[in-house]
């Protein structure tokens, strides 16, 4: 696997949402995806404002353990952190933003 693919959750369902932060049930569909990285949300043509909110994935539970990394095909719930957390709903893409 190429671990430097940039990693991309894809949001199944958001379970909790409320002051900054949502639970939700993603697939990881590419790369590795790791606590403490910045996501961005790929823009669709009416929601380009989503894109321009930074999240923090905050924490990964798979089995009702917390893990460091998910790989595709895998699913996890997620805590996900940050202003664009209004816009998390089934289908949107979070694509890992570059540390730069």
């Amino acid at each position: 696997m190429d671990d430097r693919t940039a990693g991309k959750l894809q949001i199944y369902s958001v379970e909790e949402r409320g002051n900054g932060a949502a639970t939700c049930v993603v697939r990881c569909v590419g790369g590795v995806v790791r606590t403490g990285q910045r996501f961005g949300a790929v823009p669709d043509a009416d929601e380009a404002e989503a894109a321009r909110g930074l999240l923090v994935l905050h924490r990964i539970t798979r089995y009702e353990k917390d893990m460091d990394f998910i790989d595709p095909p895998h699913s996890a719930t997620v805590r996900l952190l940050g202003d664009g957390v209004d816009f998390l709903k089934k289908g949107v893409i979070l694509t890992a933003a570059d540390d730069e």
